[in-house]
């Protein structure tokens, strides 16, 4: 058994898994607005930004940045085609998520942080 093989089986298979097609269809969906798109580009490069500064990658996120991303969040949210697409891309991330803590476990990997003592 190569394990790359494997991995290269899953990969396929997450991409023709019918969440995968249809988090592509509302993906192509949301960007074929040229306004939707350049929002959704300025929301995604904020929401990088916040989550590296969550882990203390980046230091703080400015508050103007934050003001800026529930702005964004709103405005985007208020759209039905962008709303399913980030609803969805939420939902495989939440997937890919467990599939990579049912991976790390089988590796006996543990990427949780210590408990403060």
């Amino acid at each position: 058994m190569n394990i790359y093989d494997t991995a290269h089986r899953l990969a396929s298979e997450i991409r023709m898994s019918d969440e995968c097609v249809r988090l592509r269809e509302l993906r192509e969906r949301a960007y074929s607005d040229n306004t939707n798109r350049v929002l959704l580009d300025e929301y995604k490069r904020l929401q990088i930004q916040l989550q590296m500064s969550m882990v203390g990658a980046a230091g703080e996120m400015p508050s103007e940045d934050m003001q800026r991303f529930q702005q964004l969040a709103s405005l985007l949210y208020m759209n039905s085609d962008v709303q399913a697409y980030l609803m969805a891309e939420m939902q495989m991330q939440k997937t890919l998520a467990d599939v990579f803590k049912i991976l790390t476990e089988a590796a006996g990997v543990s990427f949780d942080l210590p408990e403060r003592g």
